[in-house]
């Protein structure tokens, strides 16, 4: 028994000297080369992200039927404005990440949606510091916000050109998920140019299987160098989390409408005046392209517009813009929104078979809309016809993802007011929308009911 006893002591003492020797053991490979990790890059880069906490306040839910007209007219409650404003209000706090890309001037880029509606707006580093932000501007249609803080030795991440990113590549998304605090996953690019998603204005994502989940919006995608490529915006989450689909707004399009709000404390987008038009098959077959051909197809050039101006029909097919390949309507309008007004956009078009180079000065967003249909700019997109049944007008086309598109009109829909005046054709719509600049009250018909939309 007594030797079975030293055996086992001997046992447990070489156990104890085998953990303690692993734990002891360099971090390196059998040829004494070190591991390969991200640590080195991830602590110059951690740094420049950061957390961001907004706060707003809001009144508090109230139940439906206090804004039933009846219901307070029988229980003789007071007005429902008087009402409203007795409720008592609430101060709520939300979380999302942003990216530091200036240290000088203290600039932090994140989404907008991130700091929508909020009244306080604070920046925390990952050294413990907090700054109050303020909100120089933002850019709505393409979901960012630039964001100042007034800090000393502050880090900052060096911006990439996203053109440059391709499928495969390396990349780690760096964020606060779930409020948890700062948080590193990595993954590559799955796709990109994605587009049609419905989720902003403008859109030609990078699509990443890097965890990104709610409250990483606003951080960082970086490429291995640690350089940024795209700002965390959005994740397709059917199960309320991450399932692998990410989107990130590319930092050449995210560095664009950055440059403007500091410049001019809003985005000036421009437009060329063109209507524009995925290339289905049958579209394909019938202007005779070859079998595989991209691009997208100009359904229509606004009269005086610059597309006019340049030399763009209504048939031809676009290609490229600035040399990067454009494959679908929502794509190119995104290229197109990059630019601001007064600025040239080279274009390579197709028209009967031959590639053909063309110049074209981006116009004034107003301007440009009403030129192309005519109509307003907040119609930016649409198509209308008069209607041959009965007074009105149809909309016969909605451009995906324009301001129309996004308005709450339908194809098929008839327009029976425009601004509380009858329409019973486009010469009276058109005089109808002249009197109000800035909205739109619309009466349509639809599906045989009546609804009015209001576009602002």
């Amino acid at each position: 028994m007594k030797r079975i006893a030293q055996l086992f002591v001997l046992f447990f003492a070489l156990q104890g000297s085998i953990h303690v020797a692993v734990a002891a053991m360099p971090n390196v490979d059998a040829e004494g080369k070190p591991f390969p990790s991200l640590s080195p890059m991830l602590k110059r880069v951690n740094t420049a992200v950061v957390n961001i906490s907004t706060y707003s306040t809001q009144r508090t839910s109230q139940n439906p039927l206090q804004a039933d007209p009846f219901f307070r007219h029988f229980f003789s409650l007071p007005e429902l404005h008087q009402y409203q404003q007795q409720q008592p209000k609430k101060r709520q706090r939300s979380a999302g990440s942003g990216v530091i890309v200036d240290s000088d001037d203290g600039i932090v880029i994140t989404n907008y949606h991130v700091i929508k509606d909020s009244d306080e707006v604070r920046v925390s580093l990952t050294d413990g510091r907090s700054f109050e932000a303020r909100i120089l501007g933002s850019d709505p249609e393409l979901d960012i916000a630039v964001l100042e803080i007034d800090g000393d030795d502050l880090s900052e991440v060096g911006i990439a050109d996203s053109n440059d990113l391709e499928v495969g590549d390396f990349v780690v998304a760096i964020g606060n998920p779930f409020g948890i605090g700062q948080t590193v996953t990595t993954g590559i690019v799955s796709a990109l140019g994605r587009s049609g998603l419905g989720i902003e204005g403008y859109e030609n994502f990078i699509q990443t299987d890097a965890s990104i989940n709610p409250g990483n919006s606003g951080g960082a995608l970086v490429n291995l160098a640690g350089e940024l490529v795209g700002i965390n915006t959005a994740i397709i989450a059917p199960a309320g989390g991450n399932v692998g689909i990410g989107f990130a707004i590319p930092t050449n399009m995210a560095t664009a409408s950055m440059q403007q709000i500091i410049d001019h404390g809003e985005v000036r987008r421009g437009l060329i005046g063109v209507g524009i038009q995925d290339i289905s098959h049958d579209l394909r077959e019938a202007f005779d392209l070859a079998n595989g051909q991209t691009g997208v197809l100009v359904s229509s050039v606004g009269e005086d517009s610059p597309a006019e101006k340049a030399g763009i029909q209504a048939g031809d097919i676009i290609l490229t813009v600035e040399g990067e390949p454009t494959q679908t309507a929502n794509q190119l309008r995104s290229q197109i929104g990059m630019k601001t007004v007064g600025e040239d956009v080279h274009l390579t078009l197709l028209r009967e078979g031959e590639e053909m180079e063309i110049s074209v000065e981006v116009g004034p967003r107003d301007e440009v809309a009403v030129a192309q249909n005519g109509l307003h700019q907040l119609l930016e997109g649409a198509s209308f016809e008069n209607n041959t049944d009965e007074s009105g007008v149809v909309v016969t086309r909605l451009e995906p993802g324009s301001k129309a598109a996004y308005s709450g009109l339908r194809v098929g829909d008839t327009v029976v007011a425009a601004n509380r005046k009858p329409v019973t054709n486009l010469e009276s719509f058109r005089q109808a929308l002249k009197s109000n600049s800035k909205g739109i009250l619309l009466r349509v018909n639809r599906g045989g009911g009546a609804l009015f939309l209001a576009i602002r």
